[in-house]
């Protein structure tokens, strides 16, 4: 068993480098609306994007979010990212998927929305973003607007 798990093991280190700057994780924070009241929501997040060219990107992300109030749970959410590199360390970007029910007898939303990130040292970046959830699949929903704290490696 280690003749087989131990090599698989030393390629992927050898392999990772390649993934360099694409990977990453954030922490992020923020406010969302609905109804004329706003509560606090925290999570986090973890995602690949994809070069498409000089000046694009894709990527994918999974998330985790919580409404800071009682009666609610972990939303997870699964993203898709379509975006453009606006300059040095500059990411502008648009965001549609969909997210579990935040509450029980609540139900999952899709959601759209645009960000920004920008880089700030090394790995490091900050980003801005809204998001619109769509209730039963019409217009009316909530709203957010996060902003996070992440790392790509």
């Amino acid at each position: 068993m280690r003749k087989i798990v131990l090599p698989l093991l030393a390629s992927l280190a050898f392999a990772t480098p390649a993934l360099a700057n694409d990977a990453r994780v954030e922490a992020r924070g923020g406010v969302i609306w609905s109804n004329g009241s706003s509560e606090d929501t925290w999570g986090v997040a973890a995602g690949y994007d994809f070069d498409l060219g000089a000046t694009t990107f894709a990527g994918v992300e999974v998330s985790g979010d919580k409404i800071g109030t009682s009666g609610t749970k972990v939303a997870f959410g699964a993203t898709g990212r379509l975006g453009v590199k606006a300059g040095e360390g500059t990411r502008l970007f648009g965001a549609g998927g969909y997210t579990t029910e935040a509450c029980d007898g609540c139900e999952g939303q899709w959601h759209l929305g645009a960000g920004l990130e920008q880089k700030v040292s090394g790995p490091v970046y900050v980003k801005v973003e809204y998001r619109h959830f769509f209730e039963n699949d019409v217009i009316t929903g909530s709203d957010a607007v996060v902003g996070g704290v992440g790392v790509r490696f």
